[in-house]
């Protein structure tokens, strides 16, 4: 017996069915109509005498949103009992509207509020609108000779080992792995030794803002932000006075251990213009930087998108040129920009004011289905009671609310906020902004708390029309 004739059998049957994908041979030899399965796949017609069942709608799992549908009514029911508490202090700001129309549901107060963190909200919104989700940032080693030049290329989470790097969102690119693929680029060329400068001349200006209290450099508030830095400028859980410097020389460090000797100082300079490149590696894409700054409130991330966001654009990347370049970014998007002024892109001056319209105008463009390359601003809002800076709040009142609240929370001393979006219980989704910014320093966690149950009594309320109640 033949044990051998099946496989030739299937053999066969396999060349035929590639010859008649790659040649058309059933077209050309038995005039079977011309189909391309690459790129018309839903045309190609299935085999004689397969009879299958003809397919039905998948069943609903969720009613779909009804816009317009919230009564300002049951929403200023909702919310007027929780704004009498005097601890909130004497100015509230507080506007709720229908995230899909636009439509002002309930208003307190008016004029601009101290934004405090919620200000990241305009810097990530004009980053994904200008960058693009998808864009990286690069940090890369330049040669000439054997003269190396660590450029910085603004990538906020530069890691300084893959140890410092492993289960960190988002992924990391780390300097120690770009010191290996630079010495192994270098011994294929020989070389064994090399002088080393570093160059985070890619953004200009003070690393810290003059708009910002002289103590947060002391205090390790906040590090001076540079093109180049690892571990977002930390050493031992304490910010660093030169960032730069340090990434340098544990760039050094981690190409001796390579097997690449660093001879000289390491110091800073610009890379010449004809060096030519030895390795590279690149930052996560700006949309996950946007996620994970808005969700853990990243003032040194948002800092750095700033400056990006002003390179590309074109104005200074400098703390005055980013918000500078943040304002044209929205303006061109339409957001409503009058009474608001920013003086960093982390929301850490006093000196900035934002209206709650500004804030509610960035939430509704994000939210738009005119725009998808800007939803990481809406999916990176921390989840009430899950995510991020709300991880360990909402533990108190409805329980309906908890992840039915995104949120990006604003804290200052005095100041506390949130702005974000709430689907309520009737399926509307609702955008909101609450900020009191003069709240005593004792009442700091009552007001803290009185703002999450103002944001829970709207993703726990059922807020809808009643059916027989006219849309006005």
């Amino acid at each position: 017996m033949l044990s051998w004739v099946p496989e030739v059998l299937v053999v066969l049957v396999v060349l035929a069915a590639v010859g008649n994908v790659q040649y058309d041979l059933g077209h050309r030899w038995f005039g079977l109509p011309a189909t391309d399965p690459d790129s018309h796949p839903a045309a190609v017609l299935p085999p004689e005498g397969l009879d299958l069942p003809a397919g039905t709608p998948a069943p609903a799992v969720a009613a779909a949103l009804t816009p317009g549908s919230a009564d300002p009514a049951r929403v200023r029911s909702a919310l007027t009992h929780l704004l009498a508490d005097k601890r909130l202090g004497k100015h509230v700001d507080m506007l709720v509207t229908d995230l899909s129309t636009g439509t002002v549901l309930f208003q307190r107060g008016s004029g601009s509020v101290t934004p405090a963190s919620t200000t990241k909200l305009l810097t990530s919104l004009a980053a994904l609108q200008s960058l693009g989700p998808m864009t990286r940032f690069s940090t890369r080693v330049v040669a000439v000779g054997d003269r190396l030049t660590l450029v910085g290329g603004g990538d906020p989470f530069l890691a300084s080992t893959p140890a410092a790097a492993k289960g960190r969102y988002p992924a990391r690119a780390d300097a120690q792995t770009l010191a290996r693929r630079t010495a192994a680029a270098l011994t294929a060329q020989g070389i064994r030794q090399v002088r080393l400068s570093y160059d985070a001349t890619l953004f200009t200006g003070p690393g810290m803002n003059p708009n910002w209290p002289a103590a947060y450099g002391p205090d390790s508030v906040v590090p001076p932000i540079r093109a180049l830095w690892v571990d977002e400028g930390k050493v031992d859980h304490r910010f660093v006075t030169d960032p730069a410097a340090v990434a340098g020389h544990s760039f050094a460090t981690s190409l001796a251990k390579a097997g690449i000797k660093v001879v000289g100082p390491v110091r800073a300079g610009k890379a010449p213009a004809d060096a030519v490149q030895v390795a590279e590696m690149k930052s996560a894409p700006v949309g996950e930087i946007v996620q994970h700054t808005l969700t853990v409130s990243d003032n040194n991330a948002a800092e750095v998108l700033a400056r990006q966001v002003a390179l590309k654009v074109g104005t200074s990347p400098s703390f005055s040129g980013g918000t500078t370049a943040v304002f044209r970014v929205l303006d061109e998007l339409g957001v409503d920009l009058a009474g608001s002024r920013i003086y960093d892109g982390s929301g850490l001056s006093r000196r900035n004011h934002l209206t709650p319209t500004t804030l509610l105008d960035v939430l509704r463009t994000a939210a738009s289905p005119e725009h998808p390359t800007l939803r990481e601003v809406i999916t990176g809002l921390p989840v009430a009671g899950f995510t991020g800076s709300l991880q360990e709040r909402f533990d108190d009142g409805p329980t309906a609310a908890r992840g039915r609240v995104l949120a990006k929370t604003g804290t200052l001393t005095g100041v506390h906020g949130l702005a974000g979006v709430a689907t309520d219980l009737d399926g509307d989704l609702l955008g909101f902004v609450i900020i009191a910014d003069r709240v005593s320093v004792p009442n700091t966690l009552p007001a803290r708390h009185q703002i999450d149950l103002m944001a829970a009594a709207l993703g726990a309320c059922h807020c809808g029309r009643p059916k027989d109640s006219p849309v006005s």
